[in-house]
């Protein structure tokens, strides 16, 4: 066997075990006994403990070593490509260190499920201190006397920086607040959707969206977590979702949102499998699969006009009195405390805040005794209204209990890459509204499989995106899109 033979064998394990692993974190989210918790974090530990002395193996050194990419195809160079990144991140870390993230976050995050549902900050905040210790440690070594924020933010979108982000975002936020303004000043105020929506119904209209959405049952399932997740990838991709039955949106557009992750990860060429090339390339493509199914798609005129019959038939009422009326509610803007059930233009502030906060947080410019004042201080400044409990507050997200510094300005990064793909999506699709009127989002899913989802991590994220839309991403057809939408449904 040649090197590169031998490295993709010893890499083919490698991802293997790492499928196990995520699939120990969906077993602890949405199954494991709740006394379990402890040993859960010890087999957390011993696992990556495993994984880490795999990605540090001296072999994985002189097998790079020996390759000539320039020997190599398209896809053999784009494998190499993430494998060197991943040995050259892993090889800064200690095993020690490594198992020890491993083993807090995943006792942490069961300790912040148990603060939140609680409303008691201070029951998370010692174990949220430990992780942010541990974050930091992570980021220093990986820096190598380099930004600190940069190089956790480089797990979740390799080659981003902050700087580019928060340049991206002072460009947007003049518009988003203008926006929100001229929204809350135009005198209309749709009514939420009101009634009770039985939590069977609420499941099986979401697995029936989720099918309209290409979602693979045969290699899926949707179960119920605090936080809705999408977990695996090849033939093994699992959704979550949350039921309220006083609010139907939640659990149908968590479960949309979720789909669209799901749909990447079982959308990747199978040639892919079990090689660094089998999951999404980023976290920010990620996020544009997952929001341009529940929002631009999701939530469109279109759509909402075939859901609005589909609630009615389920439920016995749709929760509106007519189709515009539900648009309305659907796309309703309004100043709430949740990121997840908040309106496209409030959305990105609410990621702006974490992004800031956490910055802070691993800079050493915040610390976590000070973060939940941080928090309700920046949070009614920027939406008006104050934080009522802690849940809608600093409680509300899984992702710092479980160390995912980095990842929040992705989200943003994702919206901005799905107001290009749809601006492309419509170009090819002329039919799109007629099919997602008929509740038909097959054409639109179809061509995002093609040009998005099937070359797995192939290239790199922008990239990625440029060749689906051709031309390289920018906020201004994602901004453009809102002030369309809401201009029509505010009458600005």
């Amino acid at each position: 066997m040649t090197a590169f033979d031998d490295l993709m064998a010893f890499q083919h394990e490698t991802e293997a075990l790492s499928q196990v692993s995520m699939r120990l974190g969906w077993d602890q989210e949405t199954m494991m006994p709740r006394g379990a918790a402890h040993q859960r974090a010890e087999e957390m530990a011993a696992l990556e403990s495993v994984l880490h002395r795999r990605r540090t193996d001296p072999r994985l050194g002189d097998w790079l070593g020996a390759i000539d990419d320039d020997l190599l195809d398209e896809t053999g160079r784009a494998q190499m490509r993430h494998i060197r990144r991943s040995y050259t991140r892993a090889t800064r870390l200690p095993e020690t260190l490594s198992a020890e993230i491993a083993r807090v976050t995943s006792r942490a995050q069961g300790i912040w499920a148990e603060a939140r549902a609680a409303d008691d900050v201070a029951h998370f905040l010692p174990t949220l201190r430990e992780v942010v210790r541990l974050k930091r440690e992570e980021a220093a070594a990986l820096a190598m006397g380099g930004d600190l924020y940069d190089a956790l933010l480089d797990d979740y979108e390799p080659g981003a920086t902050a700087g580019a982000l928060a340049a991206m975002f002072d460009r947007m936020r003049p518009r988003l607040v203008g926006l929100r303004e001229r929204i809350m000043g135009s005198g209309r105020a749709p009514a939420p959707l009101s009634g009770h929506f039985p939590e069977a119904g609420q499941m099986a209209l979401s697995r029936e969206v989720a099918t309209h959405f290409g979602y693979d049952w045969r290699h899926g399932r949707l179960d119920f977590s605090v936080h809705p997740f999408t977990s695996g990838s090849g033939t093994d991709v699992r959704i979550t979702t949350r039921v309220d039955e006083t609010e139907p949106l939640g659990s149908l557009y968590s479960t949309l949102h979720e789909t669209g992750h799901g749909a990447y990860e079982q959308g990747i060429d199978p040639a892919y499998g079990l090689t660094p090339l089998g999951a999404g390339v980023s976290m920010g493509v990620h996020e544009s699969q997952s929001r341009i199914f529940e929002n631009q798609l999701g939530r469109s005129r279109a759509f909402c006009s075939w859901l609005f019959g589909r609630m009615a038939e389920v439920f016995g009422t749709a929760g509106a009195a007519e189709a515009d009326a539900f648009y309305a509610a659907v796309n309703r803007v309004h100043s709430g405390h949740i990121r997840t059930e908040s309106d496209e233009v409030h959305y990105n502030l609410h990621i702006m805040l974490r992004f800031d906060l956490e910055r802070d947080l691993i800079a050493g410019r915040l610390e976590v005794e000070d973060l939940e004042e941080a928090w309700n201080t920046r949070f009614e400044a920027d939406f008006g209204v104050a934080v009522d409990r802690p849940r809608n507050g600093l409680l509300q997200d899984v992702h710092w209990s479980v160390g995912l510094f980095g990842y929040f300005p992705t989200y943003t990064l994702g919206n901005v890459y799905a107001g290009c793909l749809y601006q492309a999506l419509r170009a090819a699709v002329p039919t799109l509204d007629a099919d997602l009127a008929r509740g038909h989002a097959e054409p639109a899913t179809t061509w995002l499989r093609s040009e998005v989802q099937r070359s797995g991590g192939l290239y790199e994220p922008a990239e990625t995106i440029r060749r689906a839309c051709g031309f390289a991403p920018t906020e201004a057809p994602l901004l453009d899109y809102l002030d369309a939408k809401f201009g029509e449904i505010y009458g600005l």
